[in-house]
């Protein structure tokens, strides 16, 4: 273990117009709020020397470590299904990357370290709010096994930034296994630039899909494993209730991971229509959309390969089309394992995705929570005195008892210990998500009282969601009626 990041960069290393280089912009008054100490040690970074003075100083973006070789990318995008041919990174910049001790190369990315060329007329800069909602949420779903970019530290900057209102900055430092977007493969595409485009491609597969170099069509083959990777992501999204909020094509990373936290939330009741974000004024990624968004900003990055994917434009679609039709059985078939494993089904059979569907559209008519009701169905599993709680939980409980009828029906088809059982289905259903209640109010004492405690409180929650943890039970509540967040809002 060393003082220094070790750094080992090859984004860098690709042609200037890939990137702009710019160091972060120096803050006032650096404050740390966390460090997440286990991502360090993973990154082979001391913990201890990230957290003090000079550490600090990197993290807020007054020093440029050694090895770090800032730069902002560039990227365009469909933002709610418009084109844009530039956005690129307006208020984050990648210092470098790191192989950490997995094996695993991953970025550092500062968020909110100032402008950039890219930055529109924007300051550059992170408000609060925004930087410990990404911690909270991103660290979560990370701890739910959900594919995502990570938090590695939270500072206050000890400059105020103007956004409604004043408000405290802050940077948040997100590591990731990489920032590639399909809006990255499409700023290539829009200017025609095939060379950039290819360049990209044979990056991606480099660093993400080092096995696909020797494939008969690596091009094709990168494509599809995009495709399943995003597949398989949103269905885990929609099996814990996450709903991303602002889905356009430069928050999708090839990746597969989860990205930008702005306007995230989890679903409370079970609504396929519901909507958080303040600027999906449409519902256009109500939770119910997000396959069927995903698979649309998919057909724009096969848009922006296409002329790597055949010599001829009509060969290329073709291929693309071939590609893409595996989205949706792949979606399918991952969401619906998913949830045989929240009912405690073992194995397959027909009618079981009815029994699921049949269960969803009662929770959503009688307004029943989506996390507690999986989370409780464990105990009624165990023993039919565990339904009491589960029927409580909708507006007509005689509503759950004849679907109960139902599913206990399916279960007795299978010779499954039902302590075997309820431990299986606590393992997928998580008791603690990041309700948005529970954020809200992290942000409302970080901003008026200066008080942190809250959100660490709430991290530690968060840290296993699967566990029952009886000293935090109330942080599995829903909210009461006058706590329920209505809106969330992205921190731009």
């Amino acid at each position: 273990m060393t003082a220094a990041i070790p750094f080992a960069n090859t984004y860098a290393r690709l042609p200037e117009r890939f990137f702009a280089e710019v160091p972060p912009t120096p803050v006032a008054a650096p404050r740390l709020i966390r460090v997440n100490r286990d991502l360090a040690d993973l990154l082979g970074i001391d913990p201890d020397w990230l957290a003090g003075p000079e550490g600090v100083a990197v993290l807020s973006g007054n020093r440029v470590p050694e090895g770090a070789e800032p730069l902002a990318m560039a990227y365009a995008g469909h933002q709610f299904g418009n084109r844009v041919p530039q956005l690129g990174d307006g208020r984050a910049i990648l210092l470098g990357e790191v192989v950490g001790r997995d094996g695993v190369r991953r970025d550092i990315q500062l968020k909110g370290a100032g402008p950039t060329p890219f930055s529109r007329r924007g300051d550059g800069r992170a408000a609060l709010g925004p930087v410990l909602r990404e911690y909270v949420v991103s660290e979560a779903m990370a701890a739910l096994g959900i594919p995502t970019t990570r938090a590695l530290a939270a500072v206050l900057t000890g400059d105020s930034v103007m956004r409604e209102t004043v408000l405290p900055g802050a940077v948040l430092t997100r590591v990731a296994t990489s920032h590639i977007r399909v809006g990255t493969f499409q700023f290539f595409a829009m200017r025609g630039d095939l060379d950039g485009v290819r360049a990209l491609a044979d990056h991606v597969i480099g660093r993400h899909d080092p096995d696909l170099a020797e494939a008969p069509d690596p091009y094709r083959a990168l494509l599809a494993r995009v495709v399943a990777r995003q597949a398989d992501l949103v269905a885990r999204w929609l099996l814990v209730g996450f709903i991303h909020g602002v889905m356009n094509t430069d928050n999708c990373a090839v990746s597969g991971e989860t990205i930008d936290f702005g306007p995230c939330a989890f679903l409370d009741a079970y609504d396929p229509a519901a909507v958080f974000s303040a600027i999906d004024e449409y519902g256009r990624y109500a939770y119910g959309n997000q396959p069927g968004i995903l698979h649309w900003n998919l057909t724009r990055l096969a848009e922006a390969m296409l002329p790597l994917l055949a010599p001829e434009t009509e060969d290329g679609i073709a291929v693309a089309q071939d590609v893409l039709a595996a989205f949706g059985p792949r979606f399918e078939a991952s969401y619906y394992a998913g949830l045989r494993a929240k009912l405690g089904l073992t194995t397959v059979q027909d009618g079981d995705g009815d029994l699921a569907r049949a269960l969803l559209e009662t929770m959503g008519a009688n307004r029943a929570d989506f996390t507690l009701t999986f989370r409780r169905l464990g105990d009624a599993a165990l023993s039919a005195e565990g339904d009491a709680a589960v029927a409580a939980l909708f507006d007509d409980p005689a509503a759950y008892g004849a679907w109960a009828t139902r599913w206990r029906a399916r279960l007795a088809a299978e010779p499954v210990d039902s302590a075997i059982r309820r431990a299986a289905m606590n393992r997928v259903n998580p008791a603690f998500i990041p309700r948005n209640h529970r954020i809200e109010a992290v942000i409302e004492a970080a901003i008026a009282r200066d008080d942190f405690a809250p959100f660490h409180d709430l991290v530690t929650v968060l840290a296993n969601p699967y566990d029952d943890q009886p000293a935090f039970a109330a942080y599995a509540e829903p909210p009461q009626a006058h706590e329920r967040v209505l809106r969330t809002f992205c921190g731009t």
